[in-house]
């Protein structure tokens, strides 16, 4: 019905259609025409009512140009192999799947809408349809699985130089891996693993980040702790760039990371951070913890200084900068 219904808006041009032409063209009622038109606005279509003249479409929401994406890339392996979909439950359910019947590494997937986006520690992830980039990465790295934090943080800081790259915004690093930009989150990124032999079979690096989200996107409980690039450059993104961008960064860094190891990561995701040197607070299972952020250990644990002066490692969780 939805597909009919944008029809007629197509064979309209730019004009409006009145509720009664498209209840006599589709034999439904005009309530079932006012909800299917609902249904489409939070799917990212834009209409214009008037009660006189009907409806107009005054903007269709953004879809990826896979042309466009293929022929920005200028990555060796990464982005190569290209799944879209227009609404999936999660990126991350499907990579999963794809690995399962043999897909190669540096396989994506993207898809226009989640309705059941994740984040980390099983937090619900915000993803309208058009908005934004809802993306899953298959790896297949050679090392102990012990060292998956450190590819989160590689993750991390592919993400936010890519974003500076492109939006010339001031972004930074909250850990262990969530993009701020004035305090606000503005992208996430969840990485899951498979292992065999204390070594990892594959990893899905999931990312999410708000690019041309406006304010009246996020619902009330969002407003005040995400933003998005839209927002924060003023401008709307190309998301296309952006992945152009972060899939040539994260090649880069990880080819780097491969051959010299954690090293070079640490001291780019540091040059990066708005942890260190700050007050943070966190929650333990062995209880609070509170201090000065003070450094990344080799693992990428988070080493935090209480006010008695011990040296404690943060190994997972959130934090809340004070």
């Amino acid at each position: 019905m939805n597909e009919q219904i944008l029809q007629l808006f197509d064979e309209a041009s730019e004009g409006y259609v009145s509720g009664a032409e498209i209840s006599r063209r589709l034999n439904v009622s005009r309530t079932a025409i006012w909800k299917h038109i609902e249904e489409l606005r939070a799917e990212g279509y834009e209409f214009e009512a008037s009660p006189r003249k009907g409806y107009r479409l005054i903007s269709k929401p953004a879809k990826w140009q896979l042309s466009e994406l293929l022929n920005g890339m200028r990555t060796k392996v990464l982005g190569h192999k290209v799944h879209i979909y227009d609404e999936v439950d999660s990126t991350q359910t499907i990579a999963h799947q794809l690995v399962a019947s043999g897909a190669p590494e540096g396989t994506i997937v993207l898809a226009e809408k989640q309705n059941a986006g994740r984040g980390r520690m099983g937090r619900k992830w915000h993803s309208p349809a058009g908005k934004g980039i809802w993306m899953s990465l298959i790896l297949t790295p050679r090392i102990p699985v012990y060292f998956m934090p450190q590819l989160t943080l590689l993750s991390a800081v592919a993400l936010c130089r890519s974003i500076q790259k492109v939006c010339q915004v001031e972004i930074g690093i909250k850990w262990p891996n969530d993009l701020l930009i004035h305090g606000k989150k503005v992208s996430g990124i969840l990485l899951e693993s498979s292992g065999e032999d204390e070594r990892l079979k594959y990893v899905i690096a999931g990312i999410g980040i708000s690019v041309n989200l406006l304010d009246e996107d996020y619902p009330e409980e969002l407003k005040h702790i995400a933003t998005s690039l839209a927002i924060e450059s003023g401008a709307l993104v190309s998301r296309e760039r952006i992945v152009q961008a972060f899939l040539f960064e994260f090649e880069e860094l990880y080819a780097l990371y491969l051959e010299k190891g954690f090293a070079p990561i640490r001291l780019l995701w540091e040059a990066l951070s708005v942890t260190l040197k700050r007050p943070i607070r966190t929650n333990t299972p062995t209880g609070v913890i509170e201090g000065i952020a003070d450094s990344l250990d080799d693992s990428g644990a988070l080493t935090v200084i209480t006010p008695s002066g011990e040296h404690l490692k943060i190994y997972s969780g959130d934090i809340e900068l004070r």
